[in-house]
């Protein structure tokens, strides 16, 4: 029994080895196996993918005997993208998906992520009974153990990543010639597919942190770490940059001048295109109610419709095919294109990006004046668990929210709301004026502390 559970919505994550064991990962793995194999009544088959983290090779190990000792055939993968592993899942008919790698953090940590046969995310309430297995129902996974010629076969098929990657090229134009880019591999999983991708769309690709050695994943570079990709950019004149995550997830893109597009924007500008064009569906776009108020104005001059969901994918991909939408985006990068993918992916989002430059022929730094990023200022408040739910029925704090609200005049948000996972009350104030929306933010977060002591 592991002391410390760390099983999250989507899978589990921890300091690779000492947390994220690998005893905890092989029973993860006879867990799936058990489950699959009790629902199909036959033998089954998942697919497993990796970034390129020195853990990864022994979370896989020991991912594959338990999967195995239980009955399931896998297909190794070896270092792919997310997202390739999600779409190859459902492509492929198997049963199941792995992932292994963590889009955040240093070579410390990682993941396992986990997707259904049709290349979703599992539903929440199949995570959950994996987790019991796990920890509170040892027993019959034992009783699940196969044995002689029933026990699970390995196999290796790199090869597949190929129908990834053309059915990411064809989702958008079929020739960038013309176009100068410089992608940001982070030294992640995109580094397996982003030569092929780029190149063969007869773009001018310059491949940056696509070398990886097992400990420089996310390492100064990447969506987070855009310093190294923005001086490129201008010593070589590019017209674009792309940055991803170590599991290709996200894309932040980067403007001629060095300017960041994060996530809001790329949304504003797909949003926009894709309006034109008359595929936005039901003219909408499904955002978080984090997205910056800048994109709430720049919707309402275009007439788009926002549809608000809780920042996290699992929440955004239930919302955007709960309303059959055609278009999501977080600010982190995360952008969604469901008719294309059962999950947010990078190099997708880059494609997409390209394609609208080279149809339109504007450079990057005009499609992305569409709309202008206020700035954001965040505070955190620690308070008592007593507090919890409760201080929203605080006088002093509606009163300070209110005066605070008449102050900006419509020309920003606040927004005060309580983390699900921590005692804390999250402040944020977006205005027009950095130093007026930082004031407001420090001017709420003293009434809510002095308000929960």
């Amino acid at each position: 029994m592991h002391k410390k559970k760390i099983f999250g919505s989507g899978g589990l994550e921890g300091i690779a080895v000492t947390e994220l064991t690998p005893g905890l990962a092989m029973n993860t793995g006879k867990a799936i196996a058990t489950l699959l194999c009790r629902k199909s009544g036959r033998g089954v088959r998942v697919l497993m993918g990796k970034d390129t983290r020195i853990s990864s090779d022994i979370i896989e190990a020991a991912l594959c005997a338990g999967l195995m000792s239980a009955g399931a055939d896998v297909v190794s993968l070896g270092v792919a993208p997310a997202p390739a592993v999600a779409y190859l899942t459902r492509h492929y008919g198997a049963d199941g998906g792995i992932m292994i790698s963590s889009p955040r953090g240093d070579v410390e940590k990682n993941a396992v992520r986990m997707f259904s046969g049709n290349g979703g995310r599992i539903p929440k309430d199949t995570m959950e009974q994996i987790e019991a297995l796990v920890y509170g129902e040892r027993e019959k996974l034992n009783m699940a153990l196969k044995s002689g010629a029933s026990v699970g076969r390995r196999t290796e098929e790199p090869g597949l990543i190929g129908y990834y990657i053309r059915h990411i090229r064809e989702s958008g134009e079929k020739n960038l010639a013309g176009l100068k880019i410089a992608v940001d591999c982070a030294n992640g999983a995109v580094c397996s597919t982003a030569q092929r991708l780029f190149t063969g769309l007869e773009a001018k690709v310059y491949l940056l942190n696509c070398q990886p050695d097992g400990v420089n994943v996310n390492r100064d570079c990447g969506v987070s770490h855009s310093v190294g990709l923005i001086e490129f950019m201008k010593e070589n004149c590019c017209d674009c940059g792309l940055a991803f995550d170590a599991d290709g997830g996200r894309c932040v893109a980067v403007v001629e001048e060095g300017n960041i597009c994060d996530g809001d924007k790329l949304t504003a500008i797909f949003a926009g295109d894709m309006q034109e064009r008359g595929v936005l569906k039901d003219n909408a776009v499904v955002v978080p109610a984090s997205a910056n108020v800048g994109f709430t104005f720049f919707a309402q001059g275009k007439g788009i419709k926002i549809v608000t969901s809780r920042s996290d994918s699992r929440y955004m991909t239930e919302r955007l095919y709960d309303g059959k939408y055609s278009l999501g985006g977080e600010q982190s990068g995360r952008i969604y294109f469901p008719n294309i993918s059962r999950m947010a992916d990078g190099q997708l989002t880059a494609i997409q990006l390209l394609s609208v430059m080279k149809r339109t022929g504007k450079p990057l730094s005009e499609l992305a004046a569409v709309m202008e990023r206020y700035p954001q200022v965040m505070v955190n408040v620690k308070i008592d668990k007593r507090w919890k739910e409760a201080w929203k029925n605080n006088g002093d704090i509606e009163k300070v929210i209110s005066e605070c609200e008449k102050q900006l005049k419509g020309g920003g948000r606040i927004i005060v709301r309580e983390s699900s996972k921590e005692p804390v009350i999250r402040v944020m104030v977006e205005g027009k004026r950095f130093d007026e929306a930082n004031t407001m933010a420090m001017r709420i977060a003293k009434v809510v502390k002095q308000s929960t002591m």
